[in-house]
Order: C-alpha cells, then sequence, then structure tokens
C-alpha cells in the first residue's frame, strides 16, 4: 500500500511539471525541426498522466490518510553523511550498486554523429561540470540521467567530473557506458585553511568550493562551462540553458531580487564600511550557485578566483557571513549576473539549513528541480518519509538492483 501511495504521489506532483510546460508550450511558437519531437512527447506524456489521473480519481480516500513527510533534520543528516552505511574501507565498486542506463543516441537534428567529435576541445561540445564524491554519488549520478534523458543531442555533451578522494571513474563508466567525462583531482588542501565554520557541517566540504577553482581545473580551451549541483534533476534540454546569452558578464544565473540580501551577511559586515561598501553602485540580489553558466575567458582573465579566496581569508578573522560558499560568490558577482529565467532552478525543495522540511514549486514553467537546503530526496525516500516533490526525482534514481 506504501508503494502505491508513492506512485500516486508522484503523478500528482507530475501535474505541476506538465501544467506548466503545457502553458509554455502553448504561449511559445516551436522551431520547426522541435515539432515533431515534442508531439510525441506530450503523447507519451499525457497518456501515462490520465492512466494516472484514473488511478487517483478511484483510490483517492487512500491519498488523504497519507501524512505530510518530515524531513530528517539537519544534525541527523551530518551524522548520516558522516557515518554512512558502507564501510570506508571497502572500494567504491563494493559501496555501491546502480543499475546501467540505458543506451542514448542524438537525434537526426543534431547534424553530425559521435565519430565526429574529436576530443574535449571539440566546439561542438556542450560542457557541464558536477562534484562526485561518495556522500552525493547517487544524487550526481541522477543528475546526469535527467540530463541525458532530456536532451536532443546527449552525444554532444561533455561531463567534467570534480572529485577529491576516491576512484568513482570505474564505477561511471560501467553505469553509463556511452557518457562522454573526464575526472579531474581537486585537492581538499587548496581550500582547507579557508573554510571557516558554516550553519550546516555539510557545508564545511571542500569539495563544495571546487566551483571557485573550474577555470584553473578544466582544459584552457574549454570556454564556457554549466556548472551544477548534485541534488538536482534537470527536465528540459540543458542546450537551451547552455546557449543563454551572459553578454558583458562573466556568469549567468536566476536572481531572486526579492529575497532579503541583508541577511545573508552579518551585522558586523553592514556595519564596516570596508566591507559593505564593496556593494555601492551595485543592485545585489540573491542568486543560488548550484546553476550557473559560467564565461571561462572571462573568469581566466579578470583572476576571479583570486578575488573569492580574497574575501574567504576576510570571513577567517571578521566573521562577515555564515553560510559556506554561497557568499563570496555573491560578494564578488552579485548585481554583476547576466539573469536566467527562474524555470531553470527551482530551489530549495530540500527546505531550509534546519529542518529541511517540504517545499512545493515555484509559480512558473519548470525546466530544472533543485532540492537544495538539507533536505535530500534519496534520503528521505529510503526513510519512507518522503515530501511529495520528492517522487520527481525519483526516475532518475539508479542506485540499487532492478526489481
Amino acid at each position: 500500500m506504501t508503494d502505491l501511495k508513492r506512485i500516486l504521489l508522484f503523478f500528482r506532483s507530475s501535474l505541476f511539471i506538465l501544467l506548466a510546460d503545457w502553458l509554455d508550450f502553448k504561449s511559445k511558437k516551436k522551431k520547426r525541426r522541435g515539432i515533431c519531437s515534442s508531439k510525441i512527447l506530450w503523447i507519451r506524456r499525457f497518456s501515462g498522466f490520465f492512466f494516472a489521473a484514473m488511478l487517483m480519481i478511484i483510490l483517492s480516500p487512500s491519498l488523504h490518510s497519507f501524512p505530510p513527510a518530515e524531513a530528517i533534520k539537519s544534525s541527523h543528516l551530518d551524522s548520516y553523511l558522516r557515518l554512512p552505511s558502507y564501510q570506508a574501507s571497502h572500494s567504491s565498486k563494493d559501496r555501491f550498486s546502480f543499475r546501467k542506463a540505458s543506451g542514448f543516441r542524438n537525434a537526426d537534428e543534431c547534424g553530425f554523429t559521435d565519430r565526429k567529435i574529436t576530443g574535449v576541445c571539440d566546439p561542438s561540445l556542450v560542457h557541464v561540470a558536477i562534484t562526485l564524491d561518495v556522500v552525493y554519488l547517487r544524487g550526481s549520478i541522477a543528475a546526469v540521467h535527467s540530463i541525458l534523458q532530456h536532451s536532443l543531442c546527449p552525444e554532444n555533451i561533455f561531463f567534467h567530473f570534480i572529485v577529491s578522494d576516491a576512484d568513482l571513474e570505474t564505477l561511471v563508466r560501467s553505469t553509463i557506458p556511452q557518457l562522454k567525462f573526464k575526472v579531474y583531482y581537486f585537492d581538499p588542501e587548496i581550500v582547507r585553511n579557508l573554510i571557516s565554520s558554516s550553519v550546516r557541517q555539510a557545508l564545511e566540504q571542500p569539495l563544495n568550493y571546487a566551483r571557485n577553482y573550474l577555470a584553473d581545473l578544466l582544459e584552457p580551451c574549454v570556454r564556457r562551462v554549466i556548472y551544477l549541483d548534485s541534488d538536482l534533476v534537470v527536465v528540459d534540454d540543458i542546450t537551451k540553458l547552455w546557449i543563454t546569452n551572459l553578454g558583458s558578464r562573466t556568469i549567468g544565473a536566476p536572481e531572486y531580487c526579492h529575497a532579503n540580501f541583508t541577511n545573508y551577511f552579518t551585522g558586523g559586515f553592514w556595519s564596516d564600511q570596508r566591507f559593505s561598501r564593496t556593494f555601492k553602485g551595485r543592485k545585489p540580489c540573491y542568486f543560488n550557485t548550484g546553476v550557473m553558466v559560467i564565461d571561462l575567458v572571462k573568469w581566466r582573465r579578470v583572476g576571479y578566483t583570486k578575488r573569492i579566496e580574497r574575501w574567504m581569508q576576510i570571513q577567517k578573522r571578521y566573521r562577515i557571513y555564515e553560510l559556506g560558499s554561497l557568499p563570496p560568490f555573491l560578494l564578488v558577482f552579485a548585481g554583476r549576473v547576466a539573469p536566467i529565467e527562474h524555470r531553470w532552478n527551482q530551489h530549495g525543495l530540500g527546505g531550509d539549513n534546519v529542518k529541511g522540511s517540504c517545499r512545493e514549486l515555484h509559480p512558473g514553467p519548470v525546466s530544472l528541480l533543485h532540492w537544495s537546503g538539507s533536505g535530500k530526496p534519496w534520503l528521505r525516500l529510503d526513510s519512507n518519509r518522503p515530501c511529495p516533490l520528492d517522487a520527481l526525482w525519483a526516475p532518475y534514481d539508479l542506485y540499487g538492483h532492478p526489481h
């Protein structure tokens, strides 16, 4: 019965995305080459949803008895992260068991085949950077899987995986054999002395700061990259995000100017003119660093890594913020961001940084669902205490053996 309830919750949550896609589909004129594939996708979506809707009508009384989920509190979550159920002495191959992903191929509209791609420097590639570690590996694999499932040209996507302490390359290759990727080692010692304590221990992990060093880690020929967190899934063609026009800006991200920007820094920061004047002449807005398009050429030319490190050094001495790797990015880039549609970061689905309570979707269309916050969908699903929207993450999860 529990499984049935979870399935029904999945289809009920899917209604939000289906309706959002429908409104967006009706409001925009599709490019000619995408009309056929869009119609086929809509037929498949509608048939599945119609079947789910009939089940919900028949069995709706059972849904009323399903209590709202309570997320794992951050203290419990951090304990889980520090002491996972698997033993650290085992190899990564023994610790995890992932099902092999189904094959994926470019659509005819892509115009060229895999044989014509010459390597990481090929200008036709879409570059995506994601971190890999043993704690968030399940989320990272699901994120990659979702990107491939929704891409018109999945064979043109190149993944740059940043790692610190585990040999995960073999596992990734066996799970998604056709994947184009490269693994880069990020030395935790680079930032260990720069990291200060945060509101949640998970935010203090060195790999969270690897995004600051992408311009140094990736090949010089990689001129642009999409950086993505490991706790999200993409439900649209990522090429649409890739072609974002950054103009004169170095990074692009969805901005949230309604948020109280002062809350991201301490009172001591705002009262000290040496620090607060950094925003003089700027109109800073909050943006989530878990989804960014980065112009690596401009980043390297200006030297933004050093600027971020400088603020981290100031933080160590004066304690001007509480939220890990986010505030240094805000200090350097807020008010200087190329705005991207909010559909590309429906963030906050993991709740806040303390209790991680359930959240609903923000109004508007959806292209990316992001479980930022302390509640992660795989932990809540495994504990049989999921939030309704966690069911939207589950279809991309490749963890475990097939049933």
